[in-house]
Protein backbone atom coordinates (compact mmCIF):
# COMPACT_ATOMS: atom_id res chain seq x y z
CA UNK A 1 0.00 0.00 0.00
CA UNK A 2 1.04 3.49 -0.72
CA UNK A 3 1.04 7.14 0.48
CA UNK A 4 -1.11 8.79 -2.51
CA UNK A 5 -0.04 12.23 -3.89
CA UNK A 6 -3.97 12.36 -4.39
CA UNK A 7 -5.72 9.37 -3.05
CA UNK A 8 -7.93 7.03 -4.58
CA UNK A 9 -11.52 8.03 -4.17
CA UNK A 10 -15.26 7.57 -5.57
CA UNK A 11 -16.91 10.69 -7.97
CA UNK A 12 -19.44 12.74 -7.64
CA UNK A 13 -20.63 15.82 -9.02
CA UNK A 14 -22.76 19.10 -7.75
CA UNK A 15 -24.06 22.45 -8.83
CA UNK A 16 -23.82 25.80 -7.72
CA UNK A 17 -25.87 28.26 -9.69
CA UNK A 18 -24.16 28.03 -13.18
CA UNK A 19 -21.10 25.87 -12.07
CA UNK A 20 -20.86 22.23 -12.02
CA UNK A 21 -18.41 20.79 -9.55
CA UNK A 22 -16.21 17.61 -9.76
CA UNK A 23 -15.87 16.22 -6.29
CA UNK A 24 -13.64 13.05 -4.78
CA UNK A 25 -15.72 11.10 -2.14
CA UNK A 26 -13.31 9.70 0.69
CA UNK A 27 -15.51 7.27 3.03
CA UNK A 28 -14.33 5.72 5.72
CA UNK A 29 -10.78 7.12 5.71
CA UNK A 30 -9.27 8.99 8.30
CA UNK A 31 -11.50 7.87 11.27
CA UNK A 32 -14.07 10.47 9.84
CA UNK A 33 -17.04 11.06 12.01
CA UNK A 34 -18.42 13.71 9.85
CA UNK A 35 -18.84 15.03 6.34
CA UNK A 36 -15.75 17.46 6.01
CA UNK A 37 -15.12 19.29 2.68
CA UNK A 38 -11.60 20.82 1.74
CA UNK A 39 -10.70 22.67 -1.84
CA UNK A 40 -7.18 22.31 -2.39
CA UNK A 41 -4.65 24.87 -3.83
CA UNK A 42 -5.34 22.86 -7.08
CA UNK A 43 -8.71 23.09 -7.36
CA UNK A 44 -9.67 19.62 -5.89
CA UNK A 45 -12.37 19.30 -4.14
CA UNK A 46 -12.68 16.82 -1.56
CA UNK A 47 -15.39 15.40 0.61
CA UNK A 48 -14.44 12.83 4.06
CA UNK A 49 -17.16 11.31 5.24
CA UNK A 50 -17.90 8.44 8.03
CA UNK A 51 -18.47 5.22 6.12
CA UNK A 52 -22.42 5.03 6.88
CA UNK A 53 -22.86 8.35 5.85
CA UNK A 54 -26.09 8.43 3.19
CA UNK A 55 -25.33 10.20 -0.48
CA UNK A 56 -28.45 12.43 0.14
CA UNK A 57 -26.68 13.75 3.06
CA UNK A 58 -23.26 14.22 1.56
CA UNK A 59 -25.05 16.24 -1.07
CA UNK A 60 -26.72 18.39 1.60
CA UNK A 61 -23.51 18.96 2.99
CA UNK A 62 -21.87 19.62 -0.36
CA UNK A 63 -24.80 21.97 -1.39
CA UNK A 64 -24.90 24.15 1.74
CA UNK A 65 -21.46 25.08 1.20
CA UNK A 66 -21.35 25.75 -2.03
CA UNK A 67 -20.90 29.06 -2.19
CA UNK A 68 -18.19 28.89 -0.03
CA UNK A 69 -16.96 26.21 -2.68
CA UNK A 70 -17.39 28.94 -5.09
CA UNK A 71 -15.42 31.04 -3.33
CA UNK A 72 -12.72 28.61 -2.84
CA UNK A 73 -11.94 27.61 -6.35
CA UNK A 74 -12.31 31.01 -7.84
CA UNK A 75 -9.32 32.00 -5.38
CA UNK A 76 -7.45 29.25 -6.12
CA UNK A 77 -7.96 29.58 -10.00
CA UNK A 78 -6.92 33.22 -9.44
CA UNK A 79 -3.78 32.19 -8.07
CA UNK A 80 -2.92 30.02 -10.86
CA UNK A 81 -3.38 32.27 -13.78
CA UNK A 82 -0.62 34.39 -11.97
CA UNK A 83 1.75 31.30 -11.01
CA UNK A 84 4.32 31.05 -14.29
CA UNK A 85 5.94 27.90 -14.86
CA UNK A 86 9.21 27.32 -13.49
CA UNK A 87 12.31 28.93 -15.49
CA UNK A 88 15.17 28.30 -13.24
CA UNK A 89 16.43 31.08 -13.37
CA UNK A 90 17.94 33.60 -10.22
CA UNK A 91 15.02 34.43 -8.13
CA UNK A 92 12.51 31.41 -7.97
CA UNK A 93 11.34 30.36 -5.11
CA UNK A 94 12.12 26.34 -4.39
CA UNK A 95 11.73 24.78 -1.07
CA UNK A 96 13.43 22.44 1.40
CA UNK A 97 12.61 21.09 4.38
CA UNK A 98 9.25 22.88 4.48
CA UNK A 99 11.12 26.55 4.13
CA UNK A 100 11.46 28.31 0.88
CA UNK A 101 14.87 29.44 -0.48
CA UNK A 102 15.58 31.53 -3.24
CA UNK A 103 17.62 29.96 -6.64
CA UNK A 104 20.77 32.14 -7.62
CA UNK A 105 21.99 30.78 -10.78
CA UNK A 106 25.85 31.46 -11.92
CA UNK A 107 27.26 30.66 -14.93
CA UNK A 108 30.98 30.02 -14.08
CA UNK A 109 32.64 28.25 -17.61
CA UNK A 110 35.70 26.71 -15.98
CA UNK A 111 33.84 25.78 -12.86
CA UNK A 112 32.26 22.64 -11.16
CA UNK A 113 29.00 22.48 -11.86
CA UNK A 114 27.51 22.53 -8.44
CA UNK A 115 24.13 22.73 -5.90
CA UNK A 116 24.72 24.40 -2.63
CA UNK A 117 22.53 25.70 0.05
CA UNK A 118 24.14 29.00 1.57
CA UNK A 119 22.36 31.87 3.52
CA UNK A 120 18.54 31.10 3.03
CA UNK A 121 19.67 30.18 -1.08
CA UNK A 122 20.31 27.76 -3.33
CA UNK A 123 23.19 28.94 -5.12
CA UNK A 124 23.76 26.75 -8.89
CA UNK A 125 27.11 26.74 -10.86
CA UNK A 126 26.77 25.94 -14.29
CA UNK A 127 29.14 26.47 -17.40
CA UNK A 128 26.07 27.96 -19.36
CA UNK A 129 22.75 28.80 -18.35
CA UNK A 130 20.30 26.37 -19.32
CA UNK A 131 16.77 25.51 -17.82
CA UNK A 132 17.21 21.75 -18.22
CA UNK A 133 20.52 22.02 -17.18
CA UNK A 134 19.86 23.73 -13.55
CA UNK A 135 16.44 21.24 -13.36
CA UNK A 136 18.74 18.61 -14.01
CA UNK A 137 21.40 19.60 -11.21
CA UNK A 138 18.55 20.80 -8.81
CA UNK A 139 16.77 16.98 -9.19
CA UNK A 140 20.33 15.52 -8.36
CA UNK A 141 20.84 17.61 -5.47
CA UNK A 142 17.24 16.72 -3.96
CA UNK A 143 17.95 13.13 -4.54
CA UNK A 144 20.91 13.36 -2.65
CA UNK A 145 19.59 15.37 0.45
CA UNK A 146 16.35 12.85 0.28
CA UNK A 147 19.18 9.74 0.73
CA UNK A 148 20.48 11.45 3.76
CA UNK A 149 17.38 12.65 5.20
CA UNK A 150 14.94 9.84 4.62
CA UNK A 151 17.70 7.47 6.21
CA UNK A 152 17.73 9.69 8.89
CA UNK A 153 14.15 10.05 9.70
CA UNK A 154 13.63 6.29 9.67
CA UNK A 155 15.81 5.51 12.32
CA UNK A 156 14.00 8.10 14.44
CA UNK A 157 10.70 6.42 13.54
CA UNK A 158 12.20 3.34 13.72
CA UNK A 159 11.95 3.88 17.63
CA UNK A 160 8.31 4.38 17.60
CA UNK A 161 7.63 1.46 15.23
CA UNK A 162 7.95 -1.37 17.81
CA UNK A 163 6.82 -4.48 15.52
CA UNK A 164 9.60 -3.58 12.97
CA UNK A 165 11.78 -6.23 14.13
CA UNK A 166 14.52 -5.38 11.09
CA UNK A 167 15.42 -2.06 9.30
CA UNK A 168 13.65 -2.38 6.37
CA UNK A 169 15.46 -0.96 3.04
CA UNK A 170 15.01 2.53 1.45
CA UNK A 171 14.78 3.33 -2.27
CA UNK A 172 14.31 7.23 -3.48
CA UNK A 173 12.28 7.17 -6.59
CA UNK A 174 10.64 10.00 -8.64
CA UNK A 175 6.70 8.96 -8.42
CA UNK A 176 3.76 11.08 -10.10
CA UNK A 177 0.85 9.93 -7.82
CA UNK A 178 2.60 8.54 -4.69
CA UNK A 179 4.89 10.00 -1.66
CA UNK A 180 5.89 6.64 -0.76
CA UNK A 181 4.97 3.10 -0.94
CA UNK A 182 5.83 -0.44 0.94
CA UNK A 183 6.15 -3.66 -0.35
CA UNK A 184 4.69 -6.77 0.55
CA UNK A 185 8.50 -7.83 1.52
CA UNK A 186 8.72 -4.58 3.99
CA UNK A 187 11.09 -2.47 1.20
CA UNK A 188 10.19 1.31 1.40
CA UNK A 189 10.20 3.43 -1.61
CA UNK A 190 9.63 7.26 -1.06
CA UNK A 191 9.77 10.19 -4.04
CA UNK A 192 12.46 12.70 -3.64
CA UNK A 193 10.01 15.90 -3.71
CA UNK A 194 9.10 14.63 -0.56
CA UNK A 195 11.88 16.42 1.28
CA UNK A 196 10.64 19.86 0.00
CA UNK A 197 8.28 19.22 2.70
CA UNK A 198 8.96 19.91 6.59
CA UNK A 199 10.15 16.85 8.77
CA UNK A 200 6.97 16.47 10.53
CA UNK A 201 5.03 15.38 6.80
CA UNK A 202 8.23 13.12 5.62
CA UNK A 203 7.95 11.21 9.60
CA UNK A 204 4.17 10.82 8.67
CA UNK A 205 5.06 9.32 5.36
CA UNK A 206 7.53 7.26 6.68
CA UNK A 207 4.98 6.09 9.96
CA UNK A 208 2.41 5.50 7.49
CA UNK A 209 4.85 2.88 5.19
CA UNK A 210 6.15 1.09 8.65
CA UNK A 211 2.42 0.55 9.84
CA UNK A 212 2.06 -1.22 6.32
CA UNK A 213 4.73 -3.65 7.72
CA UNK A 214 2.25 -4.94 10.63
CA UNK A 215 -1.55 -4.49 8.58
CA UNK A 216 -0.79 -4.43 4.48
CA UNK A 217 -4.03 -2.57 3.94
CA UNK A 218 -6.02 -0.03 5.01
CA UNK A 219 -7.82 -1.36 7.97
CA UNK A 220 -9.66 -0.14 11.14
CA UNK A 221 -6.32 -1.74 12.65
CA UNK A 222 -4.03 0.05 10.10
CA UNK A 223 -5.55 3.59 11.60
CA UNK A 224 -5.90 2.86 14.96
CA UNK A 225 -1.65 2.00 14.96
CA UNK A 226 -1.07 5.15 13.19
CA UNK A 227 -2.89 6.80 15.59
CA UNK A 228 -1.21 5.59 18.04
CA UNK A 229 2.39 6.46 16.73
CA UNK A 230 1.10 9.36 15.20
CA UNK A 231 -2.17 10.58 17.04
CA UNK A 232 -1.97 14.45 15.28
CA UNK A 233 -1.31 12.51 11.54
CA UNK A 234 -4.61 13.42 10.05
CA UNK A 235 -3.47 17.14 10.36
CA UNK A 236 -0.13 16.73 9.40
CA UNK A 237 -1.75 14.80 6.22
CA UNK A 238 -3.68 18.30 5.65
CA UNK A 239 -0.43 20.48 5.48
CA UNK A 240 1.39 17.92 2.83
CA UNK A 241 -2.16 17.75 0.48
CA UNK A 242 -2.14 21.99 0.96
CA UNK A 243 1.60 21.99 -0.67
CA UNK A 244 1.39 19.25 -3.10
CA UNK A 245 0.65 21.06 -6.31
CA UNK A 246 3.18 23.87 -5.33
CA UNK A 247 6.63 21.31 -4.49
CA UNK A 248 5.73 18.88 -7.35
CA UNK A 249 5.54 21.47 -9.96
Amino acid sequence: MSVSIIPEHKKLSFRYGEHRYDCALLKGQFSARKIVIKVHPDCRVVVAAPEDAELKDIQIALTKRGRWIYEQVREFRKLQEHALPRQYVSGESHHYLGKQYLLKVEEQPEATQIVKMTRGRLEVSVRQKSPEKIRALLDEWYKARAKETFAKRLTAMLEQALWVSERPSIRVLTMKTQWGSCSPKGLITLNPHLVKASRECIDYVILHELCHIAEHNHSERFYRLMGQVMPNWEKTKEKLDEMAFEIIS
